[in-house]
């Protein structure tokens, strides 16, 4: 009944209607653009239903939305002090420009007008000026625009040194430099990708394509996105994640498809007919790689953070537009180059050929791998499982401002808070307090704990108890010594948690919850650990259950999980060695840190599953198709692997170009998704297609494709789709673990 919708059927429409289909994508890109600009990016840790989520919500209730602050920080450059006349009178100044700072500002002092010594350093150079805006912490950036303005306006005039730090300029600054790594990792990745393809294809209009077509799909997913983001948190990578997937698998996808026209050209079929067998053939398995992969990156929805979500959507609708793309617009636009595909081609490259090589490197290492498979096995397993080693020291964490870019005003600003206040200014632990808080055994527990914490000295000042009018809600704010996002700031909130707070409310009818950045971060962390082994868990199962239904056998997807299993086990390895322990970070330029990013296990996992289903799907289908042709489990393999190899190396190299491309930027957490998944993709596309899978398909020969016969019911999905007429035909049915096979036509 939905025939119509089959890849066949959509290219052939297309083919035959190319400009009623351009036309149509033409408007639906345009309100892409339109709908782009529209971007809001928030960052938030908050999850639903944790410790710091119930304190923001008493915190809330008792106070309204917090606004969001910033800390002004002013510094005479030469020997002048707080007590001159001449810093005294800038002071002034600035805090009436500032004042006059309309929707944008909404309380400014300094030290002159309440003498509180705390807002000076002890060398009385330097003072802070605290600063409420007119907004919460999930607008904080476009409100601050026009403090941040005049703070560097007055910073320009050489005066006095002033900065500002908060959620605001924060949040501006990394949006800036996100803003910046995309554009470098579109520089590199774009052009180095082009001569990728230009090897590959060996003419430049056929290179040329799936760039466009790589870039549209982009556009596309960020309009997308821009709307999801005006009813739920986005974060600021998630243009910069759209961006690294989509050219990642817009590129492949239009690869696989334009090849195969090709070859069908070669093979003298009519224009029209050859795109609608290449949509009967590569488009159906870039549709159904496409399904893996939103498969996989749906596990993502499962973890209940609105700002990964956001993230997820992100990838989700850039891996729907290249999917979409490819199964309309390319074959219209095959359609109206025809042969033109093949226009400024290499010197000496001659015309497409669908032989398949008995010689050259790929022939002979598969060769060398099904004469040794045992040692095959036993080396790629060792380097994969020695590689996956460091993972065991994994610490989870948020990027501080320690990691960001030195050039950043923000990161300025907080060395000297750090330095002569204490950074924890920028967001302080929030203690909120649940029952009777005018009862005295409440208010001898709130007084036991703040003592506590002010004989820690990792605590700074607290402020006074705020209680609500029917006094069912307290609140104060104690200062953490420290970036509040780096780990040891963390520690300190966690022995607030778990030791003081129990010890001072011990007996006591109430209950104290605890929120701020680093009490956000730290349930964020814990969040996502705990949601990793359900993610892996359930991308894993819907995996086999799809890679069974193709195969028709329960060895090659378990086989399958293993080795995708190990694949990023290694790749979670690299990372911490290189990001967490340093190996290599300076020589490359990364930034080295105490934590990796706390989304990027679950993230990496979900994105690298579905793309290596990609290439194991594709090689393994060629190799099935050859076994089931002649019964021959070493020519099948070696004749997969050959035929395979050509497609799976360019667009492994592609990818590897795109995501080593964001490494390079300046964003930490991006060089470390970046890296981490160009890493992947490199042992994916090498040790675990070029020598695991052959050596492990050679080693259990027939028993690859074993079924039981109690699960013979379930319906084959046909990867590649039917042969074309001419062509070998092979019919195949599983009865009880043995194939019967029909077969016509020779090669």
């Amino acid at each position: 009944m939905l025939s119509f919708l089959s890849p066949a059927s959509l290219a052939r429409r297309s083919a035959r209607n190319p400009w009623l289909t351009v036309g149509l994508w033409v408007t639906l890109v345009a309100a892409a653009v339109f709908s782009a600009s529209g971007m809001e990016t928030r960052d938030t840790y908050k999850i639903t239903g944790t410790d710091s989520y119930e304190a923001d919500r008493l915190i809330e209730e008792l106070r309204g939305k917090t606004p969001a602050t910033e800390t002004v920080i002013i510094q005479a450059p030469g020997g002048a002090t707080v007590d001159d006349p001449a810093f005294r009178a800038f002071v002034a100044a600035f805090t009436q420009k500032a004042r006059a700072l309309a929707g944008t500002v909404t309380a400014i002092t300094n030290y002159y007008e309440i003498s509180d010594e705390r807002m000076v350093s002890a060398d009385r150079r330097t003072t802070i000026l605290p600063v409420e805006i007119n907004a919460d912490s999930g607008n904080a950036m476009q409100r601050v625009k026009p403090l941040f303005k005049l703070v560097q306006d007055e910073n320009e005039q050489g005066e006095f040194n002033v900065l500002t730090v908060g959620d605001g300029s924060i949040n501006h600054e990394t949006t800036r430099v996100a803003e910046e790594d995309l554009r470098s990792g579109e520089l590199i990745g774009v052009p180095v990708a082009l001569l990728v393809l230009l090897f590959v294809f060996g003419a430049a209009v056929a290179a040329g394509v799936p760039v466009v077509l790589g870039l549209l799909g982009i556009v596309l997913s960020v309009g997308a996105t821009a709307a999801i983001s005006r009813v739920m948190n986005v974060s600021s990578v998630t243009v910069n994640m759209i961006t690294m997937i989509g050219l990642a698998v817009g590129i492949d996808y239009t690869l696989f498809i334009v090849e195969r026209f090709r070859e069908e050209r070669a093979h003298g079929v009519e224009k029209v007919e050859a795109i609608a067998r290449a949509g009967d053939t590569a488009s159906r398995a870039v549709l159904f790689s496409g399904i893996t992969v939103i498969i996989a990156l749906a596990g993502l929805l499962i973890v209940p953070s609105e700002n990964f979500k956001g993230i997820a959507l992100g990838a989700i609708t850039v891996v729907l537009a290249a999917v979409a793309l490819a199964l309309t617009l390319l074959p219209a636009v095959l359609s109206l180059l025809g042969d033109r595909i093949n226009w400024l081609h290499l010197p000496g490259r001659g015309a497409v050929s669908a032989e398949v090589s008995e010689h050259g490197f790929f022939a002979r290492t598969t060769a060398l791998v099904v004469r040794h498979p045992v040692i095959s096995v036993a080396l790629s397993v060792a380097v994969l499982v020695f590689a996956a080693m460091p993972v065991l020291g994994i610490k989870l964490g948020s990027a501080g401002l320690s990691t960001y870019p030195g050039d950043m005003e923000t990161v300025r600003a907080y060395q000297i808070l750090d330095r002569e206040f204490s950074a924890g200014r920028i967001s302080p632990a929030q203690v909120a307090i649940e029952g009777d808080v005018n009862a005295p055994s409440v208010r001898q527990a709130v007084i036991r704990l703040r003592t506590m914490l002010a004989g820690d000295e990792e605590f700074g000042d607290a402020s006074e108890l705020e209680v609500n009018s029917a006094g069912t809600i307290g609140v104060f704010s104690v200062l953490v010594n420290g970036d509040p996002t780096e780990s040891g700031a963390r520690a300190t909130v966690e022995r607030l948690r778990h030791e003081y707070i129990p010890a001072a409310f011990a007996g006591v009818d109430a209950e104290a919850h605890v929120s701020g950045n680093s009490a956000n971060i730290t349930d964020y962390v814990n969040t996502m650990s705990s949601y990793l082994p359900i993610v892996i868990g359930f991308v894993l199962a819907l995996s086999f259950v799809l890679l069974m239904m193709v195969f028709r056998s329960i060895v090659i997807p378990l086989k399958a999980i293993a080795m995708n299993l190990l694949s990023v086990g290694a790749a979670y390895g690299l990372v911490v060695l290189v990001f967490q322990h340093g190996v290599g970070a300076g020589v490359l330029g990364f930034h080295r840190g105490d934590t990796i990013a706390a989304y990027l296990p679950v993230f990496l996992f979900a994105v690298l599953f579905g793309l290596s289903m990609d290439y194991h799907v594709f090689l393994l289908s060629r190799i099935q198709e050859r076994f089931e042709q002649t019964r021959d489990n070493t020519a099948a393999v070696s004749h997969g692997l050959r035929s395979t190899a050509h497609i799976i190396t360019g667009a492994a190299a592609i990818m590897m170009v795109v995501f080593g491309g964001f490494a390079l930027g300046d964003m930490a957490e991006i060089q470390q998704t970046g890296f981490g998944l160009a890493a992947a993709v490199f042992l994916d596309a090498t040790i675990v297609r070029s020598v695991l899978v052959p050596a492990s398909m050679q080693l259990l020969g027939a028993w690859n494709w074993y079924l039981p016969s109690w699960l013979s019911w379930l319906p084959r999905i046909s990867v590649e789709g039917p042969a074309p007429a001419g062509r070998r035909t092979v019919t195949t049915v599983a009865r009880e673990g043995v194939f019967e096979m029909t077969g016509a036509g020779g090669d």
